[in-house]
């Protein structure tokens, strides 16, 4: 979610009740600093970062969060475990992202707070196992709470992860379409008119594939997989593609990272109207869940 939720979102889902995430992606220390300053200027609430460990600043970012007492970080892209002794004497929740039992068996181990399990449904850096497997195999492997995401866009996910065990989701794709979120319009538009065949991972070669929507740049990127071109050089193809679609609104050459939940997306929506959706429709599911158990001997 770098370049897509910005402090404008992640408050406004604090706001609806839900935990409001700054994707910061690549960007500089100071960037993330003003992000979590105009966060706390919109809500009282909760909220967090995400930090990508590839980035070339993660030391600098952590830094920043430290000073700035966030309250949840959530990572990606690696082990946070050296920031861990730091960030847990600061009082800082920290939720890594994984897609593997093995990775979550040993962030549990290491002390974090909770996992995000997350299947390759969703849009941007995904692993190899979809949602409905992992989640239950992540849930059985430890015992702190999991977070399942990936291909989850309403209250029909959300119970259906509860149902796995998960204790609550993460969403990306759905908010890329809400109104607080500051996206270029022409992604918004690609996403509300995506199909459900219209997302493609693209550079596994790398070891860091990621989810897109299908256009003119994941073409190259699949031509430059055919012909078996150096990973060096698909990632230079990459490079400043994200904010070339979500900042400057190049959908055809830019990455637009989303997941396949793209397809289910109608319309934009306030974020409280996201939220509650979410909310009453797995309730109603839940409460009528009763229907389904089976009696007698």
């Amino acid at each position: 979610m770098a370049w897509v939720s910005t402090a404008e979102l992640a408050a406004a889902v604090s706001e609806a009740g839900g935990l409001g995430i700054i994707g910061s992606g690549q960007a500089p220390p100071d960037w993330v600093r003003e992000q979590v300053r105009l966060a706390r200027k919109l809500t009282s609430k909760p909220f967090g970062v995400n930090v990508m460990l590839r980035s070339p600043f993660v030391d600098e970012v952590m830094q920043v969060l430290l000073e700035e007492r966030v309250p949840v970080i959530t990572t990606g892209a690696g082990n946070p475990g050296k920031y861990l002794p730091d960030l847990k004497k600061a009082g800082i929740r920290v939720i890594p992202v994984v897609a593997s039992v093995a990775l979550a068996r040993r962030l549990a181990r290491s002390g974090v707070d909770a996992l995000i399990a997350e299947g390759m449904e969703s849009g941007g850096h995904v692993g190899e196992l979809c949602t409905l497997p992992l989640v239950p195999q992540v849930v059985d492997a430890v015992d702190i709470p999991v977070i399942a995401a990936g291909g989850i866009y309403d209250g029909r996910g959300l119970a259906a992860a509860l149902m796995l065990g998960a204790q609550g989701v993460q969403m990306g794709t759905r908010f890329m379409c809400a109104a607080e979120c500051t996206i270029h319009p022409a992604v918004k538009e690609m996403v509300i008119k995506a199909r459900d065949r219209d997302t493609v991972v693209t550079g596994r070669p790398t070891g860091h594939p990621v989810r897109v929507l299908r256009n003119k740049l994941s073409r190259q990127f699949e031509e430059l997989e055919s012909r078996c071109a150096p990973p060096e050089e698909m990632e230079k193809l990459g490079v400043g593609k994200l904010r070339a679609a979500m900042v400057e609104g190049d959908v055809v050459y830019g990455s637009v990272m989303a997941g396949q939940v793209s397809a289910m997306v109608k319309e934009i929506q306030p974020a409280r109207e996201i939220v509650m959706d979410v909310v009453r429709g797995a309730a109603e599911l839940l409460s009528s869940a009763s229907r389904w158990v089976v009696t007698g001997k």
